[in-house]
C-alpha cells in the first residue's frame, strides 16, 4: 500500500506517473514532469491519511477492434496520407482484425504478437508486408498506451522476429534494350502518352507526381523539373518524402517537352477551351490523367505490341535507378533523383543491380605502393 513516483519509460523527455496502491486496488496516472508527479503523488498521500481518497470507476477498456476504429477515425485521419490510411485500413481488415479484434486492448500480450508475426510470416507474406503490420500494430497500442488505456505497448521490440529484412524482391526494371524497344512502340502508337512515359522512363518519378505536374515545374535553362506535389487517391499532396524536389531532364525529355508544350497550346485553340489545362498531363478532354486509363489502355498495350513481358507502371522508376545504376552512375544523386529520404533506402531496394566491383581496382591492392589518382579514378 503507497504512492510510488516513477517513469515506465526511463530516459529524458520521458513522462513522470504516480502509482497508488491502497487496500487491494491499484491504479496509476501520467503527469508530465517529475516535480508535477512528486506534488501529486503528496496531494493523494494527505486524501489518504484523511480518508478522503477514493479510487474512481475505471471505464470498461475496449476491444482492440473498438479502439482501432477510433484510431482510424481520429489520429489516422488527422495524421496519415490517404494511400496510408487505405494501406492501414487493408492490413486491419485482411490480417489484424481477424486475429486481434475481439481480444479486450489490454489483453493482448507480446507473445500474441509473436504469434501474430510467426503465423503472417509462415503463410508465405513477404517481410516487408509483415514488418508492415509490426508498424500499423505498434502505433495502435502506442496511440492506447498514451491513452493510459494500457501500461505497456506489447509490439514494442518485436521487429527482430521478422527474417529476411532485405527489400526489393518485387523490383522488376526492363533491360536498357527493353527500355528503347518500350520508348519506341509509345512514340509510334501512342504518341499522344509518348512525353509522359519518357519523363517516367528519364527522371524516375512516380506517377502521382508526373500526373500533378504543371508546365511551371519545367525550368529548360537549368534543365530540370521540381516535383512540388502528387496525386493520392484523389487528393493533391505534397510527394511521397513530405518535401519537394528537382529531378534533371536530359536533353532528349527536354526537346520533346518543348515540343510539347507547343503542342498543347495548338490543342487548346482547337478544343476552344480558352486556357490549356492546369496540369502537363491531360486527356483528351483537357482533364488530369486517369491513371487507370493510362495503365489499361496505354501501357499494357504498347507493352504487348512492343513483345515486352508484363510490368507495373511503377517498374519504370525502377528500371530509371537500375539502369544508371548499372552504369556506375553515382548512388547519392540517383538517390536524390528518386526523393528517397535517405542512400539507404535506395541501396537496401536496389544492391542486387549495383555492378561488381572493377577487376582493374580491386588488382591494385596487388601494389606495394599506393596508386596513382588517375588509376584510382578509372
Amino acid at each position: 500500500m503507497g504512492v510510488t513516483v516513477r517513469q515506465k519509460v526511463r530516459g529524458k523527455g520521458q513522462p513522470w506517473w504516480v502509482f497508488i496502491s491502497q487496500n487491494g486496488k491499484r491504479t496509476s496516472r501520467k503527469v508530465g514532469d517529475r516535480r508535477a508527479a512528486e506534488r501529486v503523488a503528496s496531494e493523494i498521500r494527505a486524501r489518504i491519511q484523511l480518508g478522503t481518497f477514493g479510487f474512481e470507476e475505471k471505464k470498461p477498456v475496449p476491444t482492440f477492434k473498438e479502439y482501432a476504429e477510433r484510431f482510424m477515425k481520429t489520429y489516422s485521419a488527422m495524421n496519415h496520407k490517404p494511400t496510408t490510411r487505405r494501406s492501414y485500413r487493408g492490413a486491419l481488415d485482411k490480417h489484424i482484425l481477424p486475429y486481434f479484434g475481439s481480444k479486450r486492448l489490454d489483453e493482448v500480450t507480446r507473445s500474441d504478437i509473436k504469434d501474430f508475426i510467426t503465423r503472417k510470416q509462415s503463410e508465405g507474406i513477404s517481410p516487408s508486408t509483415v514488418r508492415n503490420l509490426k508498424s500499423y500494430l505498434s502505433a495502435i497500442f502506442r496511440e492506447a498506451l498514451d491513452d493510459e488505456i494500457i501500461t505497456a505497448n506489447p509490439a514494442l521490440g518485436t521487429g527482430r522476429l521478422i527474417k529476411n529484412k532485405r527489400v526489393g524482391f518485387d523490383v522488376n526494371p526492363l533491360t536498357w534494350e527493353e527500355k528503347a524497344k518500350l520508348e519506341e512502340t509509345l512514340r509510334k502508337h501512342y504518341a499522344w502518352y509518348y512525353p509522359l512515359f519518357l519523363t517516367l522512363l528519364r527522371t524516375g518519378m512516380r506517377l502521382g507526381e508526373a500526373k500533378a505536374l504543371e508546365p511551371g515545374d519545367l525550368d529548360f535553362n537549368g534543365r530540370f523539373i521540381e516535383v512540388r506535389r502528387a496525386y493520392s487517391a484523389g487528393e493533391v499532396l505534397t510527394p511521397k518524402s513530405g518535401k519537394s524536389r528537382r529531378v534533371d531532364m536530359s536533353p532528349e525529355l527536354a526537346e520533346v517537352l518543348k515540343r510539347y508544350l507547343v503542342r498543347r497550346k495548338k490543342i487548346t485553340l482547337t478544343k476552344g477551351w480558352g486556357e490549356p489545362p492546369q496540369t502537363l498531363f491531360f486527356n483528351r478532354e483537357g482533364n488530369p490523367i486517369d491513371i487507370n486509363n493510362v495503365r489499361n489502355r496505354v501501357f499494357h498495350k504498347a507493352l504487348e505490341k512492343a513483345g515486352l513481358r508484363k510490368i507495373r507502371i511503377h517498374d519504370l522508376r525502377h528500371t530509371y535507378a537500375t539502369l544508371r545504376i548499372q552504369a556506375g552512375h553515382n548512388i547519392l544523386d540517383v538517390s536524390k533523383q528518386l526523393g528517397h529520404s535517405s542512400v539507404k533506402i535506395t541501396l537496401d531496394i536496389y544492391t542486387h543491380w549495383m555492378p561488381g566491383s572493377h577487376k582493374s581496382q580491386v588488382d591494385e591492392l596487388d601494389s606495394k605502393t599506393a596508386p596513382n589518382s588517375e588509376a584510382v579514378s578509372k
